[in-house]
């Protein structure tokens, strides 16, 4: 499980959060603090082997990863139905409210070190979840429509979805 950055052009919406610097402006809907630019926030959900299974429906960019992704219901279930009960879904830290569902690394906590078995632990969830982080890359190198979007932010998810079948149809693989 990951999720993806699709950049936009500019678009000023203005979202429910007002700015602390003027409490007369909110905060834009489409920009992302955490990448610095406008966008929206796409989930998707690989095998392991870093094939893209499923894409979300966008959200806006300023929105977390797990925000995101409890905003598409059908997700955790997915993810139930295709995994078994000894195999868990990887995830990165930005999903760490979901553990109940996904096995996130562990947290460093304010001024504290982790353990070396913590550390271990953390390297092996990277080195075990890094081949499905290729899902993101493939879809946005293969087509350029997901690199940066000119349209409304909101056809981002249709997008998403019709590169997704695309590439099933390029290389012939259905899962």
């Amino acid at each position: 499980m990951d999720g993806t950055q699709v950049r936009t052009d500019r678009c000023h919406v203005s979202g429910p959060t007002a700015r602390t610097d003027q409490s007369d402006r909110r905060v834009d809907l489409w920009w992302s603090g955490k990448h610095a630019t406008h966008g929206g926030n796409i989930q998707v959900i690989a095998a392991p082997d870093g094939w893209p299974l499923w894409t979300s429906g966008v959200r806006p960019g300023r929105e977390h990863d797990t925000t995101a992704l409890r905003t598409h219901a059908e997700a955790l279930p997915l993810l139930g139905e295709w995994t078994e009960p000894e195999h868990t879904v990887l995830a990165d830290l930005s999903y760490e409210g979901e553990r109940g569902a996904l096995t996130t690394p562990i947290k460093t906590i304010a001024g504290r070190r982790l353990t070396d078995d913590q550390r271990t632990v953390n390297l092996l969830h990277a080195a075990t979840r890094a081949p499905a982080e290729r899902g993101n890359s493939l879809l946005k190198s293969t087509f350029k429509a997901l690199r940066r979007v000119s349209l409304c932010p909101w056809r981002i998810g249709a997008i998403a979805a019709a590169a997704l079948v695309l590439l099933r149809h390029v290389y012939g693989r259905t899962i």
